[in-house]
């Protein structure tokens, strides 16, 4: 086992040089960078002291910047070395820490990626766990009360669930909950008085700031969980080994918990390692829908604005823990399903 483990381990080297090297060659591909959105502010400006228009959407307008001034610029961006160069060179800093600064903001990476983790983390290590409490026994009660009113009631509820977006149902929220009754806030994570306000009552600001968010990520995750417990949870209690043992005197309740279900966990604990990239990175539509201050809004921003430092940055970061969470689900199922052996 230990020598799977350390194979694993080594491919996760191959694997994050390819993701990142393509998605950093799609970045110098693409237009809109920094350099462009430089040149329109220019052209902006211009034409705002000019006090006329201009249609920035021709490419055919003058060029405001010289020669020089646009060599600066690809040098200061890393735009004037080939992609495979400069992607070396980004590996290197990356490698000592450096993230490199935001061409939006022009903060550290880093800084940026650091001061809005803790709130993913909340939003994800407490959906997850909410997640993980309701799929597991709701499988497990659809499997055994198969078409009854409980099954199908449920089942509506869950399809529901599967077939609209979570970002979706905050929207729904949001109008309902926040716009037209005002019981919950329209977004954040906190008020503009949270400073002031005592120790319980800030608790109370938070969980009041959190409720929608929160029932956004579940009841868009919680679908899929749902009915993979509930088939393989019948899938086991119609094998040969269940209906051995029910025939040897063991009841359909020992049956279910000391035989069926743990194998029914398998599937589950496969799954499980590659919710941590969720957990941080967080859900970018829902925290844009509640503007929330997170790792999902700050991903989606730096892909609108171009901030390729950022985007690669929450990469970087998304792709090792991703990498990593393949092998934390190989070591739940060999906890779950002690017939696995990795050799």
């Amino acid at each position: 086992m230990q020598t799977y483990f350390i194979r694993r381990l080594l491919l996760i080297i191959p694997t994050f040089l390819g993701i990142t090297l393509l998605v950093f060659t799609i970045t110098r591909l693409v237009p809109g960078g920094p350099i462009e959105r430089i040149i329109m502010q220019v052209q902006q400006m211009n034409a705002a002291e000019r006090g006329s228009r201009i249609n920035f959407t021709k490419t055919n307008q003058s060029q405001p910047l010289s020669d020089d001034q646009l060599n600066q610029l690809k040098k200061y961006y890393g735009f004037d070395k080939p992609i495979f160069v400069s992607y070396f060179i980004w590996l290197g800093k990356i490698l000592t820490g450096d993230f490199g600064n935001s061409t939006r903001y022009y903060d550290p990476v880093l800084t940026m990626i650091v001061e809005r983790m803790p709130i993913s983390l909340y939003f994800g290590f407490f959906s997850l766990i909410i997640i993980y409490s309701i799929c597991i026994p709701l499988g497990i009660i659809k499997a055994i009360k198969h078409k009854t009113i409980i099954d199908n009631s449920t089942s509506v509820i869950v399809f529901i669930g599967y077939a609209i977006p979570g970002w979706v149902i905050g929207i729904l929220l949001l109008l309902l909950f926040a716009a037209k009754f005002e019981i919950f806030p329209l977004g954040g994570f906190t008020s503009d008085n949270f400073f002031d306000l005592n120790f319980f009552h800030k608790i109370l600001d938070i969980l009041w700031h959190t409720a929608l968010p929160l029932f956004s990520y579940v009841f868009g995750s919680f679908a899929v969980l749902t009915f993979l417990m509930k088939n393989t949870l019948m899938d086991n209690l119609a094998s040969d080994f269940v209906r051995t043992a029910m025939s040897k005197g063991l009841t359909f309740k020992s049956a279910i918990f000391k035989h069926a279900l743990r194998n029914s966990l398998i599937p589950i604990a496969t799954g499980f390692g590659n919710n941590i990239s969720i957990i941080l990175t967080g859900s970018f539509l829902i925290e844009t829908v509640f503007n929330i201050n997170g790792m999902g809004l700050l991903g989606y921003e730096s892909i609108v604005d171009r901030d390729y430092p950022v985007v690669m940055g929450i990469l970087v970061i998304s792709s090792l823990l991703f990498l990593t969470g393949n092998i934390l689900s190989d070591i739940c199922v060999a906890i779950v399903d002690p017939r696995v052996q990795f050799k």
